[in-house]
């Protein structure tokens, strides 16, 4: 996908806006708020520099900053829901991919993409 500029790298430069926010954020986010993981952080920090979305299936980290820097937030769930109903993949390729996600302990929040897709399907 990066081949195809579908994604681009972009490095977080110290004494940059994406920097400061990403050191805040690892170090001593205030507000109440609890440190969180450097990819997180990454994350909000070049979306919210960049006009981004946020994709992370960590809402205990995410969800807060992503309401309070009023970012757009995905999931791997809601990717692949899109992905189902623009027929990129069928339910069944979907399934596959889950199970090897959670083969790989990935949190996604349903034992399979068909329980996932009949709770969180917009039709």
């Amino acid at each position: 996908m990066i081949n195809n500029k579908q994604f681009i790298k972009k490095a977080i430069m110290v004494g940059t806006d994406e920097y400061e926010l990403y050191d805040k954020l690892t170090t001593q986010p205030g507000n109440n708020h609890t440190i969180i993981g450097k990819g997180e952080a990454a994350a909000i920090a070049l979306a919210k520099t960049n006009g981004g979305i946020v994709a992370s299936n960590n809402l205990s980290d995410v969800l807060a900053y992503t309401q309070e820097l009023t970012l757009k937030h995905t999931t791997t769930g809601m990717i692949m829901v899109e992905a189902f109903h623009q027929q990129f993949i069928s339910e069944t390729e979907g399934n596959s991919i889950w199970a090897s996600m959670l083969q790989k302990k990935r949190k996604l929040g349903a034992l399979t993409f068909s329980d996932y897709l009949s709770c969180h399907s917009h039709s």
